[in-house]
Order: structure tokens, then C-alpha cells, then sequence
């Protein structure tokens, strides 16, 4: 649960290296909150047009745009220290910029393992324990 709220406490921090524990479990979070948030604000869905040729668009409640612009800082920088942990730089992170294949690109990068001891962006956050599964 702390690897939840750890990007959250270190909102605009794009120095030294988080795990892949750290970046997961906030993804899962954010993935939570936003699910819970749309959920609850009642988000609609509009069909414009006539009969069934029109196109759809959905409403987001100013609630759930506001977490979503709030949450954008910290899910760069916790991306950015994780490009560290494999000592890549932060700048990898605008690989997901390029369509279609640059968000595939970046997850690849975020399940690879961080390089094991310090590195140039600082100590190694497990601690020179073994790896387990997402850490």
C-alpha cells in the first residue's frame, strides 16, 4: 500500500530511481481512483446524430478531469526515475509520443528490471536484495 501513495509524496521529485513495485502499484492506483471517480460522478455517454450513423462522445465530470491534470506530474516523474533505475535518461519517457508504437515501447522499458548496485542516478532502491516478481 505504500508503494501507492510513494509517487504522491514525491510529486515533482525526477531525481534517483523508483521500482517497478513503486510504479505499478501506482498505476493500479490511479487506475482505481479514475474507475472509482467515473463511476460515482456519473459520467454519460451522448449519441449525436441522426438514427444510428451519428458519433459518440463521452462527458468527463470536472471532478474526474481535475484528478486526471492532478495526477500528471507525479506519473511523469515516478516514469522518469524509472527509466533511472535502468540507467536510461528521464528523456526516454518521450518515447511514448511517437503513435502506436511508442507506448508499447515504454512498457516494455517500465517491466524491465533496474540495473542491479548504484548507478548514476543513485543507489539501487531495493537494497541489493534479490528481485521478485514486479519489484
Amino acid at each position: 500500500m505504500e508503494y501507492m501513495f510513494m509517487p504522491l509524496r514525491r510529486y515533482v521529485d525526477f531525481n534517483g530511481r523508483s521500482r517497478r513495485m513503486e510504479y505499478w502499484m501506482f498505476f493500479l492506483f490511479v487506475l482505481i481512483v479514475t474507475f472509482v471517480l467515473t463511476l460515482l460522478t456519473g459520467t454519460s455517454q451522448t449519441n449525436y446524430g441522426d438514427g444510428g450513423m451519428g458519433f459518440s462522445m463521452q462527458s468527463q465530470s470536472p471532478i474526474v478531469l481535475v484528478w486526471v491534470l492532478a495526477i500528471i506530474i507525479p506519473s511523469l516523474a515516478v516514469q522518469v526515475r524509472r527509466f533511472h533505475d535502468q540507467d536510461k535518461s528521464g528523456w526516454f519517457v518521450l518515447l511514448g509520443l511517437i503513435p502506436f508504437l511508442g507506448g508499447l515501447i515504454v512498457l516494455v522499458f517500465m517491466c524491465l528490471e533496474g540495473t542491479r548496485g548504484p548507478n548514476r542516478f543513485g543507489e539501487d532502491p531495493k537494497g541489493g536484495v534479490n528481485a521478485d516478481t514486479f519489484s
